[in-house]
């Protein structure tokens, strides 16, 4: 069994499906952890009975209580206000900014060797918070969107062409929002450019679906989504333990790279035993840089608007 511990903060649906789904991975001793009496405990017991079924032999614990994590290598926060119909990410702004803030400060007090790895929305604005609370290195902090919504510019191609998802590799960069930036230019079907594929305009139309993804999601069922979020901050997780150096499309802290002077927002990023490896400078053209710039400027928003509030 691994020795790796892993905290899952939240037991709604995002949280306990990435606490079953790291579970049937094997990654670990799983601590599931909400502020609901018997709402973790319940559902840990849940995954446990299962374990015989599934073949995974991992402990799950469910709990109140903040001890259970204390030495955690990756804390996955995934506390706060999902979104309803008619809201948008940014909605979520003050009362998950506030969850956060406190779930922060628990993880510096209890898990001070971490990797956190931020899931709720607005994502971006919330790597902020737990980067200023817990005052950890920056590589050791960063936020699961892009690897969420490049899943989900793969699926919509691999469905329009009929070919296998795990041959389409591509990268989307910017903050987590409808203002994302999907770069077919930097997309590939098994090394071959989509441009050879599909016409300019089917493109467009899948791009623009990816940015919608999350909305259609929750207009179809009256919440946000929570299989694919939590399978992508898994697999950033598994990154970070088996340290694999994957390169993940990620919420991570750039400086100088792309000029973006010190804030979290999507970049490409290789993913590994020390967090946040490198990020990897792509040679944009202009509409890109303007796209990614405008973006930016959103994530820019998000945060002083935090930091108002904080």
């Amino acid at each position: 069994m691994a020795k790796e511990k892993i905290t899952v903060v939240g037991a709604g649906n995002v949280g306990a499906t990435t606490a079953h789904i790291a579970a049937t991975r094997r990654l670990g001793q799983i601590v599931l952890l909400d502020i609901v009496e018997g709402l973790a405990e319940g559902k840990a017991l849940d995954m446990a009975e299962a374990s015989g079924l599934y073949g995974s032999e991992q402990r799950v614990v469910g709990t109140t209580d903040w001890a259970a994590a204390d030495g955690s290598d990756v804390v996955i926060v995934t506390s706060g206000v999902p979104r309803k119909p008619g809201m948008s990410r940014d909605d979520l702004l003050a009362t998950n900014a506030n969850i956060v803030k406190s779930v922060s400060e628990q993880i510096a007090k209890h898990c001070p060797n971490a990797f956190v790895i931020v899931v709720c929305n607005p994502l971006d604005a919330m790597v902020h918070v737990v980067a200023k609370t817990t005052g950890f290195p920056s590589q050791r902090i960063l936020g699961m969107a892009g690897a969420l919504d490049s899943a989900r510019f793969r699926y919509f191609l691999a469905c329009e062409l009929d070919v296998c998802v795990d041959d389409i590799q591509c990268v989307l960069m910017g903050g987590h929002g409808d203002d994302m930036v999907p770069l077919p230019r930097f997309t590939s079907i098994s090394g071959v450019p989509i441009a050879q594929f599909l016409r300019e305009a089917k493109i467009a139309e899948l791009v623009e679906r990816t940015r919608k993804g999350g909305i259609e999601v929750v207009n179809l069922m009256g919440t946000s989504a929570y299989y694919a979020p939590a399978a992508g901050a898994v697999k950033m997780a598994e990154a970070i333990l088996r340290d694999t150096r994957g390169i993940f499309s990620c919420s991570a802290c750039c400086r100088d790279e792309y000029g973006v002077g010190g804030y979290f927002v999507g970049v490409p990023a290789v993913l590994g035993r020390q967090g946040v490896e490198r990020v990897i400078e792509l040679d944009l053209d202009d509409t890109e840089k303007r796209e990614f710039a405008e973006s930016l400027a959103h994530v820019q928003e998000l945060v002083a608007a935090v930091d108002r509030i904080l």
